[in-house]
């Protein structure tokens, strides 16, 4: 292998870009190919007529010095800045207020903002399904849905995709590197998106509840550069989603907003659901990423590396000094 060699990367949330990001700045090719329209994974913001929602991440911190460093390049790029909502905690039926210490980050205008920011400077396939790889003594081939086998031969392929997603890739290239991604137990979360023509008056901005279905609420509108009507996000808990993951959409909205309403929360002017099949680890990994050298096959993401944006952003950029490595001996 050698520095000029492409490297195809499968994912294109923050892990996919982060690792995608450190590759090109030394000097390597990268694409990246990501099924869905455009760059974020579940940092994603839902749109509609005068209305926008955080769907996905709600926000991220920032502990590790490298990472730390990472979000200063986005607040100075104008892409994330501090959220401090009054955050309350429900134990029981009434809200206990909470001071928080933790250093809570968004992207700004929406949560999508540091994802398209380090998107604008690679390569990124949207749309683009892949099905199969395939090594062959010349590389890398990668089949998707949308175009067949690519023309393109890979020196490395890397994976930054939910687990479950990658263990069919992986199951004849790499059974150890498959069997790694089968252990990982991931599970659903439904999240449900409230909008009013009017403030909601309630004495929080955020709250987590230990009871009941939802686990976290949030004023979208409390997040800097939010735009239109006031919006709330509602995310249920892990057991209750997996419990109701294939149930529909007008179930799953009646039961939240009946959650919603026991916690003083009014009836909204119109909802929007969607279902994250593949939204948390449990019990979280702690591998960093995974590497085979041997073949040049990779895999990074959050499900890798304690779950949360910093552990996916850390295992890109982890994957990614590994690979390099390995191309500074060949």
């Amino acid at each position: 292998m050698n520095p000029s060699s492409h490297i195809a990367l499968i994912g294109a949330g923050i892990a996919g870009l982060s690792c995608a990001t450190a590759l090109q700045q030394a000097g390597l090719e990268v694409i990246l190919f990501d099924k869905s329209r455009g760059p974020g994974g579940r940092m994603s913001t839902r749109r509609g007529d005068d209305w926008q929602c955080d769907h996905g991440a709600q926000y991220f911190t920032a502990r590790h010095a490298e990472f730390r460093a990472e979000v200063g390049r986005w607040q100075q790029a104008g892409v994330a800045g501090l959220w401090a909502p009054k955050i309350s905690m429900f134990d029981g039926d009434s809200p206990d207020q909470r001071e928080s210490t933790v250093e809570r980050f968004v992207g700004i205008p929406t949560m999508t903002a540091p994802a398209r920011y380090l998107a604008s400077t690679l390569a990124v396939h949207a749309r683009t399904n892949i099905e199969q790889l395939r090594h062959q003594a010349h590389g890398w081939q990668i089949f998707s849905a949308e175009q067949g086998w690519l023309e393109t031969r890979f020196a490395a392929v890397l994976l930054a995709v939910p687990a479950p997603q990658a263990v069919p890739l992986l199951q004849q290239a790499a059974p150890d590197l498959a069997d790694l991604a089968g252990g990982a137990v991931m599970r659903g979360c439904w999240a449900l998106m409230l909008r009013f023509a009017a403030p909601v008056e309630l004495p929080f901005d955020a709250a987590f509840v230990n009871h009941g279905p939802l686990r976290w609420l949030a004023r979208n509108s409390s997040k800097a550069g939010r735009s239109g009507e006031e919006t709330w996000l509602l995310h249920a808990c892990a057991d209750w989603s997996e419990a109701h993951l294939e149930e529909d959409s007008e179930s799953v909205a009646v039961a939240l907003l009946s959650a919603f309403g026991q916690l003083g929360g009014p009836a909204p002017r119109d909802w929007t659901v969607h279902r994250w099949r593949y939204a948390d680890t449990e019990p979280a990994l702690h591998e960093g990423c995974a590497w085979r050298p041997d073949i040049g096959l990779g895999l990074c993401g959050d499900w890798l590396n304690g779950g949360k944006v910093e552990g996916a952003w850390l295992s890109g950029r982890t994957l990614a000094e590994q690979v390099l490595r390995s191309f500074a001996g060949c």
